[in-house]
């Protein structure tokens, strides 16, 4: 009997670890893992470059329309990087000046237009884990399996800085702290989609949780979710 296939929703804040699990959950699976939160850092970057003034909607409109993103596969790391208009832009959509304005702008209504109709087109074959901030509300409200993913605000703080100081030994705590605060307060308070849990997702506090300890925990709601699924 093959296997069934479902569309996984993780949503939550920033610095959860969202998109570790996701990847691990759809290596585990053999899924699609799509990182919508690349999605809008790409389209940020893209605005950044060409000096799009947010609150016109129609210099908004027309550089979406010469926007094409997409998802191609890297041999070398093993997961998919994302392209934006032909360019690998993974190495960039992290940087500071990206973060600080990757909310403003995933809450303009035709942004979020523009990238759910893609994710949706993505998710059609199920066989998906996708996580971002309205994915169980918005893109896949009909997801057979939704998580809400939370943490200490200072247990994301400290993951997210040491993810940065990676790439820019520069950067500080505090910068990092006021990000995440301003980010929570621009995702929870947009009128485009804001980031609230679904009343069916499952809530997932990983503070004090290990990589492998919450991938076990979340493979046994699979579990629960696909009578046959493709893992022992």
């Amino acid at each position: 009997m093959s296997a069934q296939k479902i569309i996984i929703a993780i949503d939550g804040y920033s610095s959860c670890g969202k998109s570790t699990l996701a990847k691990e959950l759809a290596a585990k699976l053999k899924y699609s893992y799509i990182d919508s939160g690349a999605m809008y850092r790409a389209i940020t970057l893209y605005f950044l470059r060409h000096h799009i003034d947010y609150s016109d909607h129609g210099k908004v409109i027309d550089a979406i329309a010469n926007i094409n993103i997409s998802f191609v596969y890297n041999d070398q790391t093993l997961n998919s990087d994302i392209h934006l208009n032909d360019e690998d832009v993974a190495p960039y959509i992290r940087d500071m000046i990206v973060s600080e304005k990757v909310s403003e702008v995933a809450a303009i209504r035709e942004v979020r237009s523009f990238a759910v109709a893609q994710q949706k087109r993505m998710g059609r074959k199920k066989a998906i884990v996708m996580d971002g901030r309205d994915i169980g509300t918005a893109v896949f409200p009909e997801a057979e399996l939704k998580l809400f993913m939370t943490a200490d605000p200072e247990v994301r703080v400290m993951r997210r800085f040491k993810e940065m100081y990676e790439t820019n030994p520069r950067v500080t705590i505090d910068e990092v702290r006021h990000n995440l605060e301003l980010r929570d307060y621009i995702d929870s308070t947009r009128e485009e989609s804001p980031l609230h849990q679904a009343t069916d997702a499952i809530l997932l506090d990983n503070s004090s949780l290990t990589r492998d300890e919450q991938l076990e925990i979340v493979l046994n709601w699979v579990k629960e979710k696909t009578p046959n699924p493709a893992y022992k």
